[in-house]
């Protein structure tokens, strides 16, 4: 996390630091990790991913689309969940998964199960702690929005930016579900329509805008991944 992590944060990591030694071998030999991401324009909330197996630039996307991606998504996408995160958990765990058994991409949980936040702690303070999964392999292969993501990525196929728009696909992807997830745990009685709409609608403006600034910011003639961009 940044040097100027929030004080929850700041208070997680030394809770799970300071937990008995047995605990946190039996984590490490089920490679069990936990990374720890904040909203670079908020204290709350903080988000705990949880991951298990070899594959920890799984959590680094993540992770990296909170600290980062957000903060460079256009003003529009944050406002539409300004409201949301304000109401949300103080601290969220995302339990990240390969995939779940029902293909879903993500749940929100009623209850939190992942042991180190399972109870009140007063490293958490006054903060609530609300929980849900991500299934990273499905998150992988989904098309948010079908007819915008082929187009796109058509259009930079022939470029040396190809890997970068992939990867900036997943982070908006991912992020997105998380933002979803966190909108069904404010208002569970919200319409499964709604939450969806605000959701796809944050990754297809977030998205366009990175194609935007790209096509503004690289030179035609020495980046190819754009040379085509905008006239199919």
């Amino acid at each position: 996390m940044p040097p100027d992590r929030p004080p929850l944060a700041q208070s997680v990591e030394s809770y799970l630091a300071s937990r008995p030694r047995a605990a946190r071998w039996i984590e490490w030999l089920a490679r069990r990790r936990y990374r720890l991401a904040a909203f670079p324009d908020r204290a709350q909330p903080v988000v705990v991913v949880a991951q298990r197996g070899r594959h920890p630039e799984r959590a680094a996307y993540v992770v990296r689309a909170i600290e980062r991606d957000w903060d460079e998504t256009p003003p529009q996408c944050r406002d539409a969940y300004q409201e949301i995160l304000d109401r949300a958990p103080g601290l969220i765990v995302v339990q990240l998964r390969r995939r779940n058994v029902c293909g879903c991409l993500g749940h929100r949980h009623v209850i939190v199960k992942e042991l180190p936040f399972a109870e009140p702690h007063d490293a958490f303070g006054d903060a609530s702690v609300g929980e849900m999964d991500i299934a990273f392999g499905r998150v992988e292969n989904w098309l948010a929005q079908p007819l915008m993501d082929t187009a796109l990525d058509t259009q930079f196929i022939a470029g040396s930016r190809l890997q970068e728009f992939h990867e900036q696909q997943l982070r908006f992807r991912l992020l997105s579900i998380l933002l979803h997830e966190t909108h069904h745990m404010v208002a569970p009685q919200a319409s499964e329509s709604l939450v969806r709409e605000r959701s796809l609608t944050f990754y297809r403006d977030a998205l366009a805008h990175y194609v935007e600034v790209a096509r503004a910011t690289m030179s035609f003639t020495i980046d190819r991944s754009f040379s085509r961009l905008g006239k199919e």
